[in-house]
């Protein structure tokens, strides 16, 4: 769903009074009496010391054990929790060919600000690769930032030859992954998954109305965002035959003719395919179920977005599609019972929100969006999965990178979360941050707070 209505115009935050060559600190950062959720396990680790050497987690273990390095910076962390930064795996940095640097780095922030050390941006443009190198060598504060190339689309897939062109050309320019959009011809898309499987870019996003969910799994989709296209694939045989002849299926005839049985294939084929699924269910809430767009705009996060941005937002809420309430409580639990269906079964769930769309703010959304997959069912610990361990699990075998991250262990990179609480016992606690720490640059809450300030100064005067 990327609806760009209007750029956040973010201010620039000057962070901390660090020049940009000190973002990626060589010291030692040392945590003692620390409760440890590794992630490599459900257990918390408690009274541990975790030594940061540069940007990697050189040693953790018993306090007991486990000596001070000489020179360190030491965080006493008594009753506090560490775990791995989180991820969000459908994010935007603003499209285009030379958005704002401001626009840009504000952004980043906020993931940041929020714990999200890593994102995936869906919606690739040319000055992401080399944003992204900057990040990855320290000279900008962000997350590490895995890039989708420019979607293929309808339009710009329409044949065989444009869909091998460019797949060709988004390999060569060094993107991470091929991102797809609705529209694509089957030919034009089997014929893209055979070219992107002899280049070696993987490829996800969308399900287009042509391809369908069961062979789009089948020719080699690695994420299916949004759950695109579950819902049709669950529907009972004389819908789908409705559906692939044209003819118009409502809200209300597509929900309420649900196979069970086709519920458990469709599950049983994604985890045999490894398929990985962003649900990204607070998107879908907000473009459908949105009558009041008034309280949205009551959100406190709202103040370090534009007046643009929101008023932007009130305009595409007050437009968007309208269904009774009962047809969409209904919708929104069928979502929610076939992710519960695929996390049951083993399919990989990545931590999504498509922010900046349609009142969701960078980062805050992601914390919104953790209620809403607690709502399925999955637990904690799962949830918490999906953003950390699950995505490192994605990167390794879908992007052919490293998957050194998403666990607490040494050699891992040092993407951490520092909380005051348990987020096992309560996902809320996410928000009792008392810092992050980025590729071993440490943030404490306190300048986390004061960039956070800024940006909310900004736009208090109307920018």
């Amino acid at each position: 769903m990327e609806r760009f209505t209007h750029h956040l115009p973010l201010v620039i935050l000057i962070l901390l009074g660090c020049t940009s060559h000190d973002t990626n600190p060589k010291e030692a950062t040392v945590f003692r009496n620390v409760n440890v959720l590794s992630m490599e396990g459900e257990t918390v680790l408690s009274d541990q010391t975790v030594v940061i050497m540069g940007d990697v987690i050189h040693e953790m273990g018993s306090s007991q054990e486990i000596q001070t390095v000489s020179g360190a910076t030491v965080i006493d962390a008594t009753d506090m929790y560490l775990m791995p930064g989180l991820a969000e795996m459908h994010a935007h940095v603003p499209p285009g060919d030379n958005p704002p640097r401001d626009q840009i780095e504000d952004i980043l922030f906020l993931y940041i600000a929020n714990g999200v050390t890593t994102i995936r941006g869906m919606l690739g443009s040319d000055y992401q690769i080399p944003l992204a190198q900057e990040i990855q060598r320290g000279e900008i504060l962000g997350p590490n930032f895995y890039v989708a190339a420019p979607s293929l689309n309808g339009t710009r897939a329409a044949d065989m030859v444009s869909a091998e062109r460019l797949v060709r050309e988004h390999k060569r320019a060094g993107y991470h992954l091929q991102k797809i959009h609705p529209g694509v011809p089957l030919e034009s898309w089997d014929h893209m998954a055979s070219i992107s499987k002899e280049v070696g870019l993987t490829f996800g996003g969308h399900v287009p109305a042509d391809v369908g969910l069961v062979h789009a799994i089948e020719t080699g989709i690695s994420t299916v965002d949004h759950l695109d296209g579950y819902v049709q694939a669950v529907a009972s045989d004389d819908v789908v035959s409705q559906i692939n002849t044209g003819r118009p299926i409502n809200l209300q005839g597509l929900v309420s003719s649900v196979d069970e049985n086709k519920i458990n294939e469709i599950v049983q084929l994604s985890l045999e395919n490894d398929v990985y699924v962003v649900p990204t269910l607070y998107l879908w809430e907000n473009l459908y179920g949105i009558t009041d767009p008034s309280e949205f705009l009551m959100q406190p996060e709202m103040k370090y977005v534009s007046a643009a941005q929101r008023e932007a937002w009130r305009r595409q809420a007050a437009a968007g599609p309208r269904d009774s309430p009962d047809v969409l409580e209904e919708f929104f639990d069928l979502r929610k019972r076939i992710l519960k269906a695929l996390s049951d079964a083993g399919v990989g769930i990545l931590m999504g929100t498509d922010s900046p769309q349609m009142f969701n703010v960078p980062g805050f959304a992601l914390h919104r969006e953790l209620e809403l997959v607690g709502e399925s069912g999955m637990s904690n610990y799962e949830i918490l999965r999906s953003g950390t361990s699950s995505v490192a699990r994605y990167v390794s075998s879908h992007l052919g990178l490293d998957g050194n991250f998403g666990t607490i262990a040494p050699g891992q990179r040092a993407d951490l979360v520092l909380l005051g609480s348990n987020p096992l016992e309560d996902l809320s606690n996410l928000t009792d941050r008392i810092g992050v720490m980025v590729r071993g640059r440490w943030l404490p809450r306190t300048e986390i707070d004061k960039g956070l300030s800024a940006l909310a100064d900004k736009h208090s005067l109307g920018n």
